[in-house]
């Protein structure tokens, strides 16, 4: 590239946005967007004791194929999700203007990404967990295109990073369940095989909602 492309080592504000039209010029990317765009999303209704959080489904172009960011979350004592693999996301802060501020500030603290460098692209139902052994959460997920070759700075909270292909995830081999003894009762749920790691429960819930979106 030129040095209208770069400046100071970094890709210019003209050179992001050509990547970024031409990652939203994808048949999937805009397929989602249209569908995001054409679609009124579930909101929950939380009850007295209900926190509310936030999580940024991340997606890159690479090489013409689309790919989703997943977090592996740091083994921490009193994390519900200790280790699970998830997506950058937390709690709203008392600070936090609104839940996509809380994403957008989360995705910041525990990956330095800025998606505001990127494009948000609306977001997906809000969810709940399930099992009553989980904290009373109403979750927010929201859907972001970033550039190609951003880099990822981990915090503490995560233990590890992974860009997977939509592709992967739509192919029948990725296709999983997961068994877990809940109060003594054996439970079985659908997930999404990731390297050697498994997504389970609201990230499965999640990954769901978005394929579906792209799915032709």
């Amino acid at each position: 590239m030129g040095r209208l492309w770069w400046r100071g080592g970094r890709l210019s504000y003209a050179a992001r946005e050509v990547l970024m039209q031409q990652a939203l010029a994808h048949s999937d990317m805009s397929r989602l967007v249209m569908r995001l765009a054409s679609r009124v999303p579930v909101d929950a209704h939380p009850a007295a004791q209900s926190r509310l959080a936030a999580v940024s489904a991340v997606l890159r172009v690479v090489d013409g194929e689309p790919e989703l960011l997943f977090i592996k979350r740091a083994e921490l004592e009193r994390d519900p999700w200790s280790g699970h693999m998830a997506f950058p996301g937390g709690r709203l802060e008392p600070g936090d203007a609104s839940l996509e501020v809380t994403a957008i500030r989360e995705t910041q603290e525990e990956l330095a990404l800025d998606l505001t460098r990127g494009r948000l692209l609306g977001r997906l139902d809000d969810l709940e967990p399930r099992s009553r052994t989980l904290p009373p959460i109403i979750i927010r997920p929201f859907v972001a295109i970033v550039e190609p070759d951003v880099a990822l700075t981990p915090s503490d909270e995560v233990a590890a990073t992974f860009w997977v292909p939509l592709a992967r995830l739509q192919h029948e081999s990725s296709k999983a369940e997961y068994v877990v003894d809940i109060n003594g009762t054996r439970a079985s749920f659908p997930a999404f095989r990731v390297e050697e790691h498994i997504v389970w429960g609201l990230t499965e819930r999640i990954v769901r909602q978005l394929l579906a979106l792209v799915t032709p």
